[in-house]
């Protein structure tokens, strides 16, 4: 109210998913619906929306695929791919949290990898000096020890992390986990773990990276790293993916559209296509003939 806006532009309604957000999606009042959250969550409001045929735009979750090419500045493409995964303690939708890289550079690039996730620092995020803050919840800590098990379970290794740090009795921390060992069809290679875990996978050539980046039910965000951006660009064309980085990470503009293929999400935000998602297309027809005679098509129905 103290603002520039209309009074009723903006309306803040507080309640939960299941009482509020159902009656929003159900609501042949509500026009158009944009969610952004959990895959699971985004088909349940298709499903409501589908009742009153509303426009909805989802922007779901993601296991973005980071490809570094054999030719990539490794200095670049390893701290990009830590800072690709763990920013936010991987709590964001389109992280990079499946690393591929070729079977020549693999124990180069992990090493690397595994030195630097060592020094980054895990505490209090309101002191800057802290690379690592914890996760939202216990349950979503206990959720992500989990898949870090199931991934062990499944033959993966632990390169780095995979536990709960020492002297921090106050917050859900988990260290920063390199996975090794791992195959695209693992459960942690495929689902959304939404936490500071990421794995490490082979690949032959670029067709069969791509092959595994494009191999997912999400398609979010992702990343290209090389010294010959052509080459890099060649490849990001071929990833069934909404976003893209070559040679960076998680940087986004509000003139570039930003969404999702595949259960990643339906629609765009930002860009001209992100303010389209709130329009609806109208055509309206102006006679200039303003003479009956003239229009001979009528003959279709009265004859000539």
């Amino acid at each position: 109210d103290e603002s520039d806006l209309p009074k009723g532009v903006v309306n803040v309604i507080h309640g939960s998913g299941a009482e509020c957000g159902e009656e929003i999606c159900t609501s042949p009042q509500v026009d158009k619906v944009a969610f952004t959250g959990s895959t699971e969550v985004g088909r349940r409001i298709q499903q409501l929306a589908a009742s009153t045929i509303k426009k909805v735009t989802l922007e779901l979750g993601g296991k973005s695929a980071n490809i570094i090419l054999d030719d990539a500045d490794l200095d670049m493409a390893i701290d990009g791919s830590l800072f690709g995964c763990f920013f936010h303690q991987g709590q964001a939708c389109e992280s990079g949290t499946r690393l591929f890289v070729s079977e020549a550079k693999h124990d180069e690039i992990v090493a690397r990898l595994v030195e630097r996730t060592k020094t980054l620092t895990i505490g209090d995020p309101l002191d800057f000096n802290n690379a690592q803050g914890p996760l939202i919840s216990a349950r979503q800590r206990e959720t992500v020890l989990g898949y870090i098990k199931s991934g062990i379970d499944e033959g993966a290794k632990v390169a780095v992390g995979g536990k709960r740090p020492e002297g921090l009795a106050k917050g859900y921390y988990v260290e920063p986990t390199i996975l090794t060992n791992v195959k695209n069809n693992m459960k942690v290679a495929q689902e959304e773990i939404f936490g500071p875990v990421l794995v490490v996978i082979k690949y032959k050539n670029i067709d069969d990276a791509i092959k595994m980046a494009n191999d997912s039910i999400y398609g979010l965000g992702g990343a290209v790293w090389s010294k010959d951006k052509e080459k890099a660009m060649v490849v990001a064309k071929q990833m069934r993916t909404g976003t893209v980085w070559i040679n960076d990470y998680h940087l986004l503009s509000v003139a570039a559209p930003f969404g999702g293929y595949k259960q990643s999400g339906v629609g765009r935000e930002f860009g001209l296509e992100g303010i389209l998602e709130y329009t609806e297309m109208k055509h309206i027809h102006v006679d200039q003939v303003d003479n009956r005679p003239a229009k001979f098509w009528y003959g279709a129905l009265f004859g000539a």
